[in-house]
């Protein structure tokens, strides 16, 4: 007969596994509690912050393993990330200074602390360096309104981290920032600005602001722009703002009619036709000359309040909209549609193996949701040094610098580097 095994001295204890899993849950619950009753708004946010992205970044994997299907950035919603938009000081990469917003005294700094999360997706966040990367010897240019400048001057900005940089050409009148040049020697590359709000050649109010319209030419491009084609490998289009203004539209000596000005007695044009045309015209110049990747940031809606530009408090929303909270309205939705459709038209034409890659860089839904973003009456210095006016110039258009629009470049390099 064998011994029976000695027994410990010292007795151990097992729960059921059931008691455990109950345990356990119970613990969380008064964790999750004592999270929701005690503690500080930032707390609560910064916890359920990273559990939804644990959920985004799983679902992310999963889809990956399922397929590999493309990322749609144009889609999801802005969740806090504290810090997240603190990555440069404005004034010393030498920004328009009217989107400078802490130079300016803005003293509310929340709006740097959100992150924009694509549905079932990562958005990386900007990697200098990466950037750099892929632009080595190419030449990234800007063209459009003050909203491409935007984004260019963010650019800059975002670059100063990883390398160096001189200007090359300034404008000389500072405050109008029509074209800009500057170059990263470290990577022979350059970032340039040119202002062309209409892509097409223009005159009038684009020029000088004291006059009443524009005078646009739809059968040309913008002379300093298109000059320059040739020598452009990444070219970032957006011009959509001012085909709101009002015009009258030529080809050559003929009117082909007006938008927004009745008592001219010409034609209403309206908006639409007139910026598929100026987008149809300057793709078919990109799409040829050399091998090159062209985007189209679509429109970039404002906020301002009861269309008011003379409000102080236009927007002074302090954080930004949640999913539902504000719609796009028509007209955005068709400025955006028409930027979508001209790009898919012009990528059919020259078909998936041609030199010149054609891509869409859809911020309309991103931007719209952001009214807390913008300079507001911040695009002067200390606003309100003498107290509060009823009336005062506001911009509810651009975004400040730091801010929203440095995610417009993190979904451009994504577009830049997914092919590498």
């Amino acid at each position: 007969m064998k011994p029976s095994p000695a027994r410990s001295t010292n007795p151990v204890y097992f729960l059921p596994k059931s008691v455990g899993i109950w345990l356990a849950c119970g613990f969380l619950s008064m964790a999750l509690l004592h999270l929701l009753c005690c503690s500080p708004r930032g707390a609560q946010e910064a916890v359920f912050t990273q559990v939804l992205q644990y959920a985004d970044d799983t679902y992310s994997k999963f889809r990956s393993r399922g397929g590999g299907q493309r990322c749609d950035y144009s889609e999801g919603r802005w969740v806090w990330a504290p810090g997240h938009a603190r990555r440069y000081n404005a004034t010393v990469c030498d920004v328009k200074e009217a989107q400078d917003c802490l130079r300016n005294g803005r003293p509310d700094t929340g709006y740097l602390d959100w992150r924009w999360q694509p549905a079932g997706c990562r958005l990386p966040a900007f990697d200098p360096a990466a950037f750099l990367s892929a632009v080595r010897g190419k030449h990234v240019a800007f063209v459009g309104d003050s909203m491409s400048r935007n984004q260019a001057e963010s650019l800059v900005c975002l670059l100063t981290a990883a390398s160096p940089y001189r200007v090359v050409h300034r404008d000389p009148v500072r405050y109008k920032r029509q074209f800009m040049r500057w170059a990263f020697p470290t990577h022979d590359a350059t970032v340039s600005v040119y202002w062309a709000p209409y892509l097409a050649r223009a005159t009038g109010k684009s020029e000088n602001y004291s006059m009443p319209y524009n005078l646009v030419h739809l059968d040309a491009l913008g002379d300093r722009w298109a000059s320059d084609a040739d020598t452009m490998d990444v070219v970032v289009l957006a011009a959509n703002h001012w085909m709101l203004n009002p015009a009258v539209y030529h080809n050559g000596s003929e009117v082909l009619g007006a938008h927004g000005h009745p008592e001219l007695n010409h034609t209403e044009i309206g908006y639409a036709a007139p910026l598929r045309q100026a987008y149809r015209m300057s793709l078919e110049r990109l799409s040829s000359g050399r091998s090159r990747t062209v985007v189209l940031a679509t429109f970039s809606p404002t906020h301002f309040e009861n269309n008011r530009m003379d409000d102080p408090t236009a927007c002074d929303k302090k954080e930004p909209y949640k999913e539902g909270e504000k719609e796009l309205n028509s007209m955005e939705k068709e400025l955006r549609r028409i930027v979508v459709e001209e790009a898919e038209a012009v990528a059919r034409r020259n078909g998936p193996s041609g030199a010149v890659r054609f891509e869409v860089l859809d911020v309309t839904k991103l931007a719209a949701m952001r009214p807390d973003g913008h300079p507001g009456p911040y695009m002067n210095r200390d606003p309100f040094a003498n107290g509060v006016p009823q009336k005062m110039p506001t911009d509810c258009l651009h975004f400040c610098l730091p801010g929203p629009v440095d995610t417009f470049n993190e979904i451009l390099q994504q577009i830049l580097t997914k092919r590498q």
